[in-house]
């Protein structure tokens, strides 16, 4: 239904948004009513003009952009030309001395622990609870519920607890222990015991002797008795690991030293994600993003669910106790450090409309209600808490250039100062996903550098965005090809390379991006050593069990060390981040592989729109072409909707072969998804909101600002929800 409005001063709100704030904000909080919305409504009249002056520059850069292709043709004979061009119309900024970030009040999370970071749609409680309490996950369970073990010999994982997968689990986990805290001339398959004697950590063996830790550092606390604990402590690379010890336990009752599980500290970091994995189209879906942030925030979010037949409710899970060699006690954060992304500068929400009757900028509506909400956190006094030292992390995507980073800052510090909060107390993450962006990224963490904690590359975005600012120069290679290319090699190094560079060792995240593919966890444990190994401490994972087997992968690699030993190579070379991943031939593509590639990105543009239109869904595993599970957000149909729209704006495709074949995927995205009782087919009709949307991103993406997904699917949705 559509928004029911309450006047707050010139400012009409969303009847559900008033009432949230009223009843479930400001209660525990030092500000009243009139003072938020006065505020907010000052704060709207400030920014918006300011907001849309942006947003009509990039439409400006890119008018003239597809212009300058349009009137030199053959980029390779005027590369410099090219470049002169982007300089000239401030889309290439100059480059100022070098400089360090001086960001203050990090949690060691951000600032020096390497760790997986899971990204979690907010608007889902059970997914964002799941997320937050994923810090500790077990070992045992993510390889035994994974392809991670092979299921020969006897070794299936279908039916009830299978103990020839199990023996292979605990023979893996204890390899892992082996490498990564390795004892004095033993295994851990040798331990038949563990005590802690005068603050040392000892193993008996089968042997009858007796053996250490090579680093007896390693050894950090137990839990129970010093001759029989029920838990041992290790940490290794900034990273913590349980052995978790129970001889009556099913499990433990079959190892020889009564090891029932490894727990893993695994998602170090989350990201509550209020932008590309929800659909939060009003004021309604909006006050549910918010509510459950506020829940996180006081630690009081809870979720009832059926599973396996049984009812279960889910709550965050309390801090972690132990005692030390030395026998003082101690604990650790049972949860991960929660960052929260707003949206970017380019929608606006019906949830408040301003004096005009105009929708606010839906940024400017994130801005100050996460950070609103987050002062729960920062005041808190209960034993759930986020930050310990005083910061609200908040990750902002889709900003294009410097300018609009200098526009961030300010509405943070705008926001800070009617809050009464103290200056940069809120944190900044810059999203490297546009281009402009990533050629300037020196001069956006300059201008954010006392309050800058997270910069990132991320794959999708930033090839959606390279189709669209280039589209006018020729059509694009096809998608699978991408990653070969010298542009995004260029691309990935150079965002750590500036990082580095600015003095993010040891004080803010480099982030790399998402492994999409939940189901094949193997393939992923045997290639993601990739992203430590570029110098990145954190990159995104699609699971509480992929955090914890990537997890694994920061006890192999120092990330700390990497970075150091890039620190001397030379930066990455901006010339091939310029150089546009066009098709040399394009005549050499057969009709075969042009249909493949428009049947594959339409079957993901559909698998993905119906369920965000139809049922509100902003992130969910959807089965690609092969009906491989693939992690599907609003960057994945960024991609394939401007590449479609790449290719029909220069012939390689036509308008009725995109409709045919989206009308074939439809058929086949409907049988993908016969088993949900409430999903509702496209075809035989083919006269539906969904696949009107889904036609629409890819025949009307050319026109679509910086080629994003929003705004088409925002109509669609409302429309389904009106």
């Amino acid at each position: 239904m559509p928004d029911k409005y309450i006047n707050k001063r010139s400012l009409s709100v969303s009847m559900d948004l008033e009432a949230f704030l009223k009843s479930e904000v400001l209660p525990g909080l030092d500000l009243s009513e009139d003072h938020f919305w006065n505020s907010l409504e000052s704060i709207i009249n400030e920014f918006s003009p300011r907001n849309k002056e942006l947003l009509d520059i990039r439409e400006s850069m890119q008018g003239k952009i597809d212009a300058w292709h349009l009137t030199n043709p053959g980029l390779e004979k005027n590369f410099d030309a090219y470049k002169d061009f982007l300089r000239d119309i401030g889309y290439l900024v100059p480059e100022g001395e070098d400089f360090k970030i001086s960001t203050d009040n990090v949690d060691p999370e951000i600032a020096f622990i390497a760790g997986p970071q899971l990204v979690v749609p907010v608007m889902n409680a059970r997914f964002a609870l799941n997320a937050a309490n994923a810090r500790w996950g077990s070992l045992y369970d993510a390889l035994y519920g994974t392809d991670m073990i092979s299921e020969d010999n006897g070794a299936s994982r279908a039916g009830e607890y299978n103990p020839v997968r199990g023996e292979k689990v605990i023979e893996f986990a204890k390899n892992f222990l082996d490498e990564n805290f390795s004892l004095n001339d033993a295994s851990f398959s040798d331990v038949l015991s563990f005590s802690v004697k005068d603050g040392q950590l000892e193993f008996g063996l089968e042997n009858g002797h007796t053996s250490t830790l090579n680093n007896s550092d390693q050894f950090q606390g137990f839990q129970g008795s010093s001759n029989f604990p029920s838990c041992i402590l290790l940490k290794n690379n900034n990273l913590h690991a349980e052995i978790q010890i129970d001889p009556e336990h099913p499990v433990g009752a079959t190892d020889p030293a009564g090891i029932k599980d490894v727990l893993l500290e695994s998602a170090v970091t989350t990201i509550q994600d209020c932008e590309d994995s929800v659909a939060a189209v009003d004021g309604e879906d909006k006050v549910t993003v918010y509510r459950n942030w506020l829940g996180l925030m006081k630690g009081d979010l809870q979720e009832t669910f059926i599973k396996g037949g049984s009812e279960m409710t889910r709550s965050l899970n309390p801090d972690r106790d132990y005692i030390s060699p030395d026998g003082s006690g101690f604990k650790l954060p049972g949860r991960s450090l929660m960052l929260v992304r707003n949206v970017g500068h380019l929608m606006t929400n019906p949830a408040i409309l301003d004096k005009d009757g105009n929708e606010v900028p839906e940024g400017i509506l994130d801005a100050m209600f996460t950070i609103c909400i987050a002062m729960h956190d920062i005041n808190g006094k209960g034993e759930i808490k986020n930050s310990r030292t005083g910061s609200i992390y908040i990750v902002k995507p889709k900003m294009h250039g410097p300018d609009e980073v200098q526009f961030t800052c300010d509405l943070f510090s705008a926001v800070e100062k009617v809050l009464n909060l103290d200056q940069l107390t809120a944190k900044v993450g810059i999203m490297d996903e546009e281009r402009r962006t990533t050629v300037n990224l020196k001069e956006c963490i300059r201008v954010a550098k006392d309050r800058v904690i997270f910069i990132n590359t991320g794959f999708l975005d930033r090839t959606g965005d390279e189709i669209h600012t280039s589209m006018e120069a020729g059509p694009m290679i096809p998608k699978a090809d991408m990653k070969q290319q010298p542009w995004i090699l260029a691309y990935e190094d150079w965002n750590v390379d500036s990082g580095l560079e600015t003095g993010f060792k040891g004080s803010a995240q480099i982030g790399k991006g998402m492994w999409p593919m939940p189901d094949e966890m193997l393939n992923m444990y045997e290639t993601k050593t990739m992203h430590p190994e570029s110098g990145a401490n954190c990159a995104w994972v699609p699971s509480p069990t992929g955090a914890t087997l990537h997890a694994m992968h920061y006890h192999q690699i120092l990330v700390s060390d990497r970075q150091q030993t890039i620190l001397e190579r030379p930066k990455a070379n901006i010339d091939d981040i310029l150089t546009i991943p066009l098709i040399e031939n394009p005549e050499e593509l057969s009709a075969e592989d042009i249909q493949k590639e428009l049947d594959n990105n339409a079957q993901g543009i559909l698998g993905y729109v119906v369920r965000w239109v139809d049922q509100g869904v902003g992130c969910s595993k959807v089965p690609d072409i092969n009906n491989v599970g693939l992690m599907e957000d609003r960057a994945t149909c960024r991609i394939s909707s401007q590449h479609i729209a790449n290719w029909l704006h220069h012939s390689i495709c036509t308008e009725d072969q995109v409709i045919d074949t989206m009308r074939r995927m439809a058929i086949v995205v409907d049988q993908q998804n016969s088993g949900d009782p409430s999903y509702l087919p496209m075809g035989p009709s083919y006269d539906g909101v969904a696949f009107k949307a889904a036609c629409n991103l890819a025949i009307e993406g050319r026109s679509q600002p910086s080629g994003y997904t929003e705004p088409i699917l925002h109509e669609m949705r409302l429309k389904f929800k009106a």
